[in-house]
């Protein structure tokens, strides 16, 4: 299915709500100076302008404020905390702030997730598909795994995936990554073999601009 642009246009539009258009308590979830603070599992302290601090439970649509439980109102701060966890200044409930185990930039994440723990851009998972940029080969991932190619011994030529002859010039702490051929995607007994992360490209990436020496095409577990 193709996809189609939207119509270009030249109207100016502002980004930021119409706050003439909102309900009182809306708009000074907007506009009133507050400080929003994750307490975890979803709960919330909001310094509030007036110098109180309450207490938001975003999943239950609860504040400690006396306008939610007295009037039972959408306060304004459930709105505000709503505001600033869809602009990401806060955590959203169930999620957890790393770094990323692969590039060290800052993510976030599901807070149960199991390590290692990677940023959408280097993140791969069971049965995605690579490119070695080295070969061009295609590659099918078995899994990203949480140890470092300096740590990790390929048995057939007595080193570490970061001495591997093909392996020159990537970053000896990176994640090792095991991969099998596509013909063998589906086979459990398949051989697999391992990466350091760097060296494999999503289909459609750039090659990384690293020189290698000629060597065997890829060490194997």
């Amino acid at each position: 299915m193709a996809t189609i642009d939207p119509p270009a246009t030249d109207r100016k539009t502002a980004l930021a709500p119409d706050l003439s258009t909102l309900p009182d308590r809306a708009a000074r979830a907007w506009t009133e100076r507050m400080a929003v603070r994750s307490l975890g599992e979803g709960r919330y302290a909001v310094d509030s302008e007036s110098g109180a601090t309450y207490v938001v439970d975003l999943p239950a649509g609860d504040c400690s404020c006396p306008d939610h439980r007295i009037r039972e109102q959408r306060c304004k701060h459930l709105r505000r905390v709503a505001i600033e966890v869809t602009a990401g200044r806060v955590l959203a409930p169930g999620r957890r702030r790393v770094q990323c185990a692969a590039c060290g930039r800052e993510t976030t994440v599901d807070a149960a997730a199991d390590p290692p723990v990677c940023c959408p851009a280097c993140a791969l998972e069971p049965g995605d598909r690579v490119v070695d940029a080295e070969t061009d080969d295609t590659l099918v991932v078995y899994r990203l795994t949480d140890r470092r190619a300096d740590a990790v011994t390929v048995a057939a030529a007595d080193c570490t995936v970061a001495d591997y002859p093909t392996n020159d010039g990537y970053p000896a702490d990176d994640l090792v990554v095991e991969c099998v051929y596509p013909d063998d995607a589906t086979d459990p007994d398949a051989r697999t073999y391992a990466f350091p992360r760097s060296r494999l490209e999503r289909p459609g990436e750039e090659s990384p601009d690293i020189e290698t020496e000629d060597g065997p095409v890829a060490p194997t577990l």
